[in-house]
């Protein structure tokens, strides 16, 4: 899977991708959980769930009911990147629990350590263009991808966020797709 990832990503033509596959690689990117329960909880979860995004959302792009122009290396950037924000972020501990036989035993889970506190859409577009450019388009459909998991204030941002860039609803439902349907 690390190696489609990259395979991927170096496809795309944007200056500065190739330092930001530099700054993912000395990252927990390939490694890390895409949560601590949720979807993708476990090793290499967080690579899975991008790659997953990307195919669901190529599929939903191509498949639209409402024409959606948007270049092959947008949709790349957008869905395997949208999760960046989590890198560095899961961190193992270890707490008791009984195993199979009854005994208490020491297992690992995950626990968040958010060394920079910026936001969970907006941090990935923060990293992102620290390395390269992004679109207006790839900047809202990776800024809105949770949806209205946000809080209910941010409702009709999101809503008009979506009427403008359409890709930024199909983003949010790709995103809910490989997360409920495949649980990654």
């Amino acid at each position: 899977m690390k190696q489609q990832f990259i395979t991927l990503l170096k496809s795309v033509n944007r200056e500065g991708i190739d330092k930001l596959l530099d700054f993912i690689e000395k990252t927990d990117f390939y490694t890390a959980p895409a949560s601590t329960r949720f979807h993708g909880s476990y090793e290499g979860g967080l690579l899975e769930h991008s790659l997953k995004v990307y195919e669901i959302l190529s599929d939903k792009v191509k498949h639209s009911i409402k024409p959606i122009e948007v270049s092959e290396d947008t949709i790349k950037i957008v869905a395997l990147l949208h999760d960046i924000c989590k890198v560095n972020y899961y961190k193992v501990d270890y707490r008791n629990a009984k195993n199979e036989l009854g005994v208490w035993e020491k297992v690992p889970y995950y626990t968040v350590d958010d060394t920079i506190p910026y936001g969970h859409g907006e941090k990935s577009v923060m990293m992102i263009t620290e390395y390269m450019k992004l679109t207006s388009e790839e900047k809202y459909a990776i800024r809105w991808h949770m949806g209205y998991t946000e809080p209910k204030e941010l409702y009709s941002t999101i809503g008009e966020a979506y009427k403008r860039y359409p890709l930024a609803l199909l983003m949010h439902e790709a995103d809910l797709e490989a997360t409920y349907f495949f649980n990654i």
